[in-house]
Parts: structure tokens; C-alpha cells; sequence
């Protein structure tokens, strides 16, 4: 009962920020258990940009770094290249990684840096006011876009999928995209990161987990309409699964393949 029910090591015993229904929470214990089970707390380094994962370094017991907006990458592959030996974690949102920082995403993963990114997808700006986001979806209300996203008429895009377009890349060997709004989700999630994570610390290339999360505040939903909302809106378009999975042979026979 102790090793389902106690409080990762990794994870400080403080009370939350997040906003009530907020998937933060769960992908900060998530993560927080795996850097437990492989046993890398002190050998473990966080990045946390600007939007909702700034708060991060709250909760994490272990090095972080703060990095400008949208330059979490540039920051991880310095850390990397200068430590190879720790696990590097960039905790990106979709403002972060997709927006600003698109330039810094693809290249790192191009060059197959060797650190594992956690991309939380909330298909909205959180922190700085609800704004559409490149992640939102096409209808979806912000409050940039108060008549929803209009890709053709109002010229505002498609949403941008980021694991698809990385899996196009050669320097790219782990991609996955779960979610965290019921228990099967949520335990998938959880191998999709611990495989990332034991894969950077074998050297294997760039990682990347895509997470679907919800943003009740943003969405303007009470939290159990979030999560019903997710499945029923973001899946279709962000398909959960492996998109990618380039990594050793050897692997994938102790993984069970």
C-alpha cells in the first residue's frame, strides 16, 4: 500500500495554485513518480518558462531552471551537453512550445538533442488571459477569438500539430501524446514518460510527450465538463498513441515488444 499510496519523494507536500480541474497537477505526480522509480532525483533538472509551468519549480524537489519564453530548449541543450549524465525535463505549454518558441522546438529536435520535452496541450493560453493559442481548435472560443477560431474566412490557421510535424524529423526517437482526464489515460501517460525518460538517460535522442490537459478557467467549464470535453473534442484531432518509436532494439524487447 506504501508504494501505490505515498507521496513521491520527488514531489513537495505543498498546496497547489493551479486553477480547481487543472491537469498540471497530475503530470507534475506523474512525472515526479517515474524520476522516484528510476531513482535520478539528484541527478534531475527541470526548465519551466513563462505561462502556468513558471509555477513548477514550486513543486518539484529537485534542480530547475527558468527560461525565457519560448527558449526552454536552448536552455536544455546547454544543461545537457554540460551534464549528460542527469535527466533534462523541458515542461513546455503550448504558448511556450508551440508560439514563441516553435523555432527552438524544431531545431533541437533536428539536431536530436538528447533531453526529453513534457508538452502540456491545453489548446489555450492559460496564464496571460485565454488567448488562442496555435494549439486550439477550430470553433474553439478565446478570448482573441470570440466567435471561435476561424481558419479561412478570419485567416486565424489550424491548430498545429507539433508531434506529427517533429516525427517528420530524423533527429526525433520518441513521440508520444496521452492524456490525463480519466485513470486509463493517465496510467498510459505515465509509461509514455517513464520510456522517454529511460531513453534519454541510454543517450538515445531527442523525446518528446505530448499531454493532453484541461483548462476548466480558459474553457469556461466547470472541471467534470473539461474532461468530458476533451475526449470528446480534443481527441479526434490529437490522436493519442506512439507516433514515433525509433529507439534500440534492445529497448523494445526489455519494454516487452
Amino acid at each position: 500500500m506504501e508504494a501505490i499510496y505515498a507521496h513521491p519523494k520527488s514531489l513537495k507536500p505543498i498546496q497547489t495554485k493551479y486553477c480547481p480541474g487543472c491537469g498540471h497537477g497530475v503530470i507534475h505526480r506523474l512525472i515526479a513518480e517515474v524520476i522516484d522509480e528510476l531513482g535520478v532525483q539528484e541527478k534531475s533538472v527541470l526548465l519551466n518558462p513563462v505561462g502556468c509551468s513558471i509555477w513548477a519549480d514550486l513543486y518539484f524537489d529537485f534542480d530547475s531552471v527558468q527560461v525565457p519564453h519560448g527558449r526552454t530548449p536552448a536552455g536544455a541543450t546547454g544543461i545537457k551537453r554540460m551534464l549528460p549524465d542527469h535527466l533534462v525535463i523541458c515542461y513546455q505549454g503550448d504558448g511556450d512550445l508551440a508560439a514563441i518558441g516553435t523555432g527552438e522546438a524544431v531545431h533541437a529536435a533536428n539536431r536530436g538533442e538528447k533531453f526529453t520535452t513534457i508538452f502540456v496541450n491545453n489548446a489555450i493560453y492559460g496564464m496571460t488571459g485565454g488567448q488562442m493559442a496555435p494549439t486550439t481548435l477550430v470553433g474553439q472560443k478565446a478570448t482573441t477569438a470570440p466567435f471561435g477560431r476561424d481558419p479561412v474566412d478570419a485567416g486565424m490557421g489550424y491548430p498545429v500539430k507539433v508531434l506529427e510535424m517533429l516525427a517528420t524529423l530524423e533527429g526525433t526517437k520518441y513521440l508520444a501524446r496521452g492524456a490525463v482526464n480519466n485513470v486509463v489515460n493517465v496510467r498510459k501517460t505515465k509509461q509514455y514518460i517513464k520510456k522517454a525518460f529511460e531513453a534519454q538517460l541510454r543517450g538515445e535522442g531527442f523525446t518528446m510527450v505530448e499531454i493532453l490537459s484541461q483548462c476548466p478557467t480558459n474553457w469556461g467549464m466547470d472541471p467534470v465538463e473539461s474532461n468530458a470535453w476533451l475526449e470528446s473534442s480534443m481527441m479526434p484531432v490529437f490522436k493519442l498513441g506512439v507516433l514515433k518509436d525509433e529507439l534500440s532494439v534492445s529497448a523494445n524487447k526489455e519494454a516487452g515488444k
